[in-house]
């Protein structure tokens, strides 16, 4: 069986992650803060929609929440 791009981040550590990852979690975190502004945009919105469904940050999410390092998402 050929595995996914996610099940390829899988085996990264979610506590050391790279510098790319880092980079896609920043984006989320500067996106979201543009989003909320008064002068947000619904481009803010659409990156940080895209960068969620990125597989290697859709990996890291798992992983910390393998380890209980994020809150439980509300369903």
């Amino acid at each position: 069986m050929k595995p996914t791009r996610r099940n390829r981040h899988r085996n990264a550590s979610p506590l050391n992650p790279t510098a790319g990852l880092l980079a896609k979690l920043g984006s989320i975190l500067v996106h979201t803060s543009e989003g909320v502004s008064d002068g947000g945009h619904t481009f803010d919105w659409i990156a940080v929609d895209a960068l969620i469904r990125d597989s290697e940050v859709q990996a890291w999410l798992d992983g910390m929440q393998r380890l209980a390092l994020l809150p439980v998402k509300r369903s």
